[in-house]
């Protein structure tokens, strides 16, 4: 089997045709890589730190499949630190023992040892991305996943002149780790990072940074597809370029009815293609590219600005200036407020499936089963002994249906696989929350949650209704909930408290967006339908990390179907051993 290895070189393009060249074979293929988890120094706003990386490489290097692949990944830690690695949004077709969160589908991989993920590529094309699934270790360990579609399948719109890989993150000058230890300790909230990074990079806005900026140089009149991922631990994106509109192609490697933007809004887990037309004059100005956040809640938030640079060449060839800092003009966007929620509210309801015949949009139209989440913020009383910085003294927590989620020492998968569950987890998550109140309004007296380690047990091929409700408990807030092993349709959205009498009137079973992430809208709701056809143990949880390790978080458990390929298979030899 060929070996195909992909770097990302952090200011190059990658075209069409070098894409569509990485295997000339029809048939789909195997694809292997090697990821070698290692320690680096990396220097950003003057401070030289060692991170954790892939291959050395900040952020890691690119992943090329095409639709129908096979990809084997070696992933070797040399790092201290256990480690797993999330194929984020590949829906891991009876493959969960590749899945990667920690605890839920394996356990971690310690110093020295290895694991080989193995999955293939199953009805999908897009951009997607991986990251490191344990503690806060992806605020490094992240890199793109572009597939392609089939040989001799085009694109739902116009080739692009060239691809480009826009990853958007966070850069502590500390040990991201070290930053959520001490939160977790305290039962406090967490620092906020030093910068954001458009691939890596923070941008010229900030002290010390202005060598450390993305370019994108173009070619007049060309058009560029921008796979854009938002690798961010805890914030909402706007983004946009100056003087340029964007045209809206793709959401979460799901084709999208495409639509034009000025600025758009990514939440973290969520990636977004878009079209760049380059204007068809090489212009005597330098235009800015820039993300800052979206905000809700009522915490301590970073309100800077990542930049990166758009430059155009010259019949020549040559960029339109020669350093960062010339006598060119630099043209800065405009991006909304950072508590804009109404902007937020129109961007989301402009995403539609194609649903067409050779992209359909296959939204469960009979509902088996339908639960009612309740996803907020809370708090839990303080360790004897001990002073907490949380409310009133307490320690922040946040749950799902109050039930804040407590990691196992035995992943959920195995102990389900081996029949094992007993002292593991419990089959008793509950489908609507323990005491109804006014989600969005006051709040009752009592706001301690309970911690457990719960699932939701399916049988296979079950269609499932999903509504997720915000709540005002410590302050309303969006939430970004993220299900591994499964797409889902986003078929209503609103504010306030969801009404199950009125609003499934207004629901889209015709042309609703697919998505693996979505945000649940600050003080309001979002319900989601999925098909329950995939087994194995399914992680589902905020995408900000911070809530993530206050534990909003649950798992479905999903049983085997009655025929061997609805079945899921035993785990591979070299599962890692907690």
């Amino acid at each position: 089997m060929a070996a195909v290895v992909f770097l990302l070189v952090l200011t190059a393009l990658c075209s069409s045709t070098e894409l569509a060249h990485a295997q000339d074979e029809d048939a789909p293929i195997t694809r292997h890589y090697k990821f070698n988890i290692r320690m680096k120094n990396v220097t950003r706003l003057c401070v030289t730190k060692p991170i954790i990386t892939v291959n050395g490489q900040y952020p890691g290097p690119r992943i090329v499949a095409r639709e129908g692949d096979r990809v084997i990944v070696k992933v070797v830690n040399h790092v201290p630190n256990n480690i797993t690695i999330h194929w984020h949004g590949i829906r891991q077709r009876r493959s969960g023992w590749a899945d990667g969160p920690a605890y839920i589908t394996q356990c971690p991989i310690q110093r020295g040892q290895s694991y080989t993920y193995n999955f293939t590529v199953t009805g999908q094309r897009g951009t997607l991305f991986y990251h490191a699934h344990i503690s806060w270790i992806r605020a490094t360990v992240h890199g793109p996943i572009v597939i392609l579609p089939k040989r001799g399948v085009p694109y739902p719109f116009p080739k692009p002149h060239k691809e480009v890989p826009i990853l958007f993150g966070e850069w502590w000058n500390k040990d991201a780790e070290a930053v959520i230890s001490r939160a977790l300790r305290t039962g406090g909230g967490p620092n906020v990072s030093d910068s954001y990074t458009i691939n890596g990079l923070p941008g010229l806005l900030y002290n010390c940074s202005s060598k450390d900026t993305f370019k994108l140089r173009v070619s007049p009149g060309k058009t560029y597809l921008l796979r854009l991922i938002n690798a961010a631990l805890n914030d909402e994106l706007f983004f946009s370029i100056a003087n340029h509109t964007l045209t809206v192609v793709e959401a979460d490697a799901v084709y999208v009815k495409p639509f034009q933007t000025d600025v758009l809004l990514i939440t973290p887990g969520q990636t977004t293609n878009v079209l760049l037309q380059a204007k068809p004059y090489s212009p005597n100005t330098t235009f800015l590219m820039a993300a800052r956040p979206y905000v809700t809640g009522l915490g301590t938030f970073d309100n800077s600005t990542t930049v990166g640079i758009l430059q155009y060449k010259t019949k020549q060839g040559q960029s339109n200036s020669t350093s960062l800092f010339n006598d060119l003009p630099l043209i800065m966007p405009t991006l909304p407020a950072l508590n804009d929620t109404n902007f937020a509210a129109n961007f989301s309801s402009n995403f539609r499936s194609l649903a067409n015949s050779q992209f359909p949009a296959n939204v469960p139209r009979v509902v088996d089963r339908r639960f009612f989440f309740t996803v907020g913020l809370g708090s839990s009383p303080c360790p004897k002994n001990q002073t907490c910085q949380g409310p009133n003294g307490t320690k922040f927590s946040a749950s799902v249906n109050n039930v804040s989620f407590a990691l196992p020492a035995t992943a959920l998968l195995q102990a389900h696989f081996s029949s094992q569950s007993a002292g593991v987890y419990t089959a008793d998550f509950p489908s609507t929350p323990l005491i109804p109140f006014n989600y969005t309004g006051t709040p009752p007296n009592n706001t301690k949650v309970i911690n457990g380690t719960k699932v939701v047990v399916l049988r296979f091929n079950t269609s499932v209704e999903l509504v997720m409700q915000d709540t005002s408990v410590l302050g309303a807030e969006a939430h970004p909930l993220h299900l591994h092993g499964f797409n889902f349709f986003v078929v209503g959205q609103g504010f306030g408290n969801y009404d199950p009498i009125k609003d499934p009137a207004n629901f889209n079973l015709a042309d609703p967006v697919e998505r693996n992430t979505v945000s649940v809208p600050s003080g309001g709701w979002v319900a989601v339908r999925f098909l329950a056809d995939n087994p194995g143990v399914w992680f589902m949880h905020c995408h900000f990390e911070v809530h993530l390790s206050w534990g909003l978080k649950m798992a479905w458990v999903v049983l085997d179907g009655p025929l061997p390929n609805q079945r899921l298979p035993p785990p591979p030899l070299d599962l890692p051993k907690c």
